[in-house]
């Protein structure tokens, strides 16, 4: 594999202000000045100094990772038959015949409720949560080995992804288990620091052959892959040359490589996402001082500029797609709640809207109305932004098949305490510039009481809220006009204190979870039945996982994983969501077991 290759500036600099106060180079806007003053002499200034300097794979890790863990397993583990008792589900979904004596009230069916045929259910996970291997087969390292390994205090509990679940060699088995319930569609990431280990020049076939193997995999257990192009972890080298998300060199590098893994997996895949979250992941910009390349655009400008250079290369990975003959279903996800106003005050309502436009209406009025922002975001950023050409907005326009929402939650929004006028005449305010306050209580006169039960403290943003979710779907529907209906590509919920429990029978029933994904499910049946078409849903996650800087101790497993042994084991809330299906699904519930 062909090495990459760093100015001797841009990666003394990155070491040392890893281990140091000092500032970076800049070499993204501006670069230094090639002269100073000295003693009324002007002098070469030393900070401008650039050589070459060829970097392999394993030079990434070593300069600005270090050391990684492994698992003890690692090579790829054929899949085994899941034991009969692991498929049973819990009270009350099934009682033996003995002992018998328990009694529950009668919960009726509603007859009126139905998944459409064609509906398509699954769960969720993406590459750097649960793959592990983190150098394994020519990784290269992403933004978030460094941030887990060398940013002090920036995970609850220095926890990193080097081992995780190591699906990586475990894939085949945790297909086999989701395959085992019946359930339909697997949606992963592809690691885009694996194909491209410098996130562009040269490819891995290793990689390609290892996601060869995890989509084949899922076809052979009757398990449809849903492929997500990016998760979130940056191939760090990008970063490190131009700034990633920032530079617009990353439109060109997104594209070759979704070039290269459409071209290779092509019309096995009926689904695809371009991107995952830009929402949360632009707004992870600006990225941690001294431990990456620096920018000198301002900090409250960069999640706008990733905003941008994400609308550009997921619109051509849209249409490359289409013009290679991809027959699947291509959108990207986006991600929030159903925003309440708290009141029914003139200035909540316009709290409400900017909220709307600062965070879904930033993808998804440009993807499936205008081509171009939102009001509210647009007066912001059209201060410091280009404006999109007219062959721009056409080219983002249209550019998503099905309205992909990761919707796990709802929440009150109103205006600041001091008004939205003296929000936005104010920089330095702690809400601008979107303006729009938040709570998760309703007001005093109205009791104070929380929108739902609270999930783990390490999700305080996540609330139990599924009485707000027909409302919800309602609200897509209407404001962007799918015309591929809406997909709630993920949705779920962090058992409260779960990481505390030791004994895996208490941990494998989690009510809380249970009653969210049934509520949930009871929902989606409501909006369909009142004309929002909803197409499909995946649960977070197949199993627990690294919850990015809350490590391990934020679960959301619909499976509990001892990440000593990397034993599975499913939990209550899995039945409950498989139930679903079996009571309201069209199409059959079919298990697909390890052969014998």
């Amino acid at each position: 594999m062909k090495p990459s290759i760093l100015s001797l500036s841009m990666l003394a600099g990155l070491v040392a202000c890893q281990n140091s106060s000092s500032p970076l180079p800049t070499t993204i806007i501006p670069t230094p000045t090639t002269a100073i003053a000295l003693s009324g002499s002007t002098v070469a200034n030393p900070a401008a100094f650039t050589t070459a300097l060829t970097l392999h794979v394993e030079d990434l890790w070593d300069l600005f990772v270090g050391p990684v863990s492994t698992a003890t397993v690692n090579t790829t583990v054929s899949a085994t038959p899941i034991p009969t008792h692991e498929l049973i589900p819990p009270p009350s979904l099934f009682y033996s015949s003995f002992p018998s004596g328990q009694q529950i009230p009668l919960a009726s069916k509603n007859e009126s409720w139905k998944y459409p045929a064609g509906f398509w259910w699954g769960v969720a996970s993406a590459a750097y949560q649960v793959e592990g291997a983190a150098k394994a087969e020519g990784r290269g390292p992403s933004i978030w080995d460094v941030l887990l390994h060398r940013v002090t205090g920036y995970t609850v509990a220095n926890q990193t992804g080097d081992v995780a679940d190591n699906q990586y060699y475990l894939y085949k088995q945790d297909i086999a288990r989701i395959a085992a319930l019946g359930v339909k569609t697997y949606s992963f990431s592809i690691s885009w620091s694996r194909v491209f280990p410098f996130g562009n020049g040269p490819v891995n076939e290793l990689a390609l052959a290892h996601y060869d193997d995890v989509i084949n995999t899922c076809i052979e257990f009757g398990v449809e892959p849903a492929v997500t192009l990016y998760h979130w972890d940056l191939p760090l080298n990008l970063q490190n040359t131009y700034g990633g998300w920032l530079g617009p060199q990353v439109v060109d590098d997104f594209v070759a490589y979704a070039k290269v893994v459409f071209g290779r997996y092509g019309n096995k895949v009926p689904r695809w996402f371009t991107v995952n979250e830009p929402i949360v992941f632009c707004n992870n910009y600006p990225l941690p001082d001294h431990y990456f390349t620096n920018t000198s655009i301002p900090k409250i400008q960069q999640p706008f500029w990733c905003g941008h250079y994400v609308l550009l290369a997921h619109a051509k990975a849209y249409h490359l797609a289409k013009s290679m003959g991809i027959n699947g279903t291509v959108s990207f996800k986006t991600n929030g709640g159903y925003k309440i106003p708290l009141t029914n005050s003139s200035e909540d309502a316009v709290a409400v809207q900017r909220a709307w436009d600062f965070n879904e209406g930033w993808f998804a009025n440009p993807t499936f109305l205008t081509g171009d922002y939102p009001k509210y975001l647009k007066d912001f950023v059209s201060g410091f932004l280009p404006e999109f050409t007219d062959e721009e907005k056409s080219m983002i326009n249209g550019t998503s098949d099905v309205y992909a929402h990761d919707a796990y939650t709802s929440q009150f929004y109103m205006a600041p305490d001091s008004g939205i006028q003296a929000c936005t005449s104010n920089t330095s305010h702690r809400l601008y510039p979107s303006c729009a306050n938040t709570t998760y209580s309703y007001t005093t006169a109205d009791g104070g009481w929380n929108v739902g039960p609270a999930a783990d403290p390490l999700s305080p943003w996540l609330h139990k809220a599924t009485d707000w979710m027909p409302l919800f779907l309602r609200y897509i529907q209407d404001t962007w006009h799918p015309s591929g209906g809406i997909a709630i590509t993920e949705f779920g919920f962090a058992e409260p204190f779960e990481a505390l429990k030791t004994l895996k029978a208490d941990i494998q029933f989690d009510p809380i979870r249970s009653s969210y994904y049934r509520e949930y499910m009871e929902a989606i049946l409501m909006a369909i039945s009142e004309g929002v078409n909803v197409v499909g849903t995946l649960a977070w996650s197949i199993v627990d996982n690294l919850e990015w800087n809350s490590g391990f101790q934020d679960k959301f497993g619909v499976q509990y994983v001892n990440l000593t042994t990397q034993e599975r084991a499913y939990k209550a809330s899995f039945f409950e969501y498989v139930n679903a299906f079996k009571l309201y699904g069209t199409d059959p519930v079919t298990p697909h077991f390890v052969s014998s």
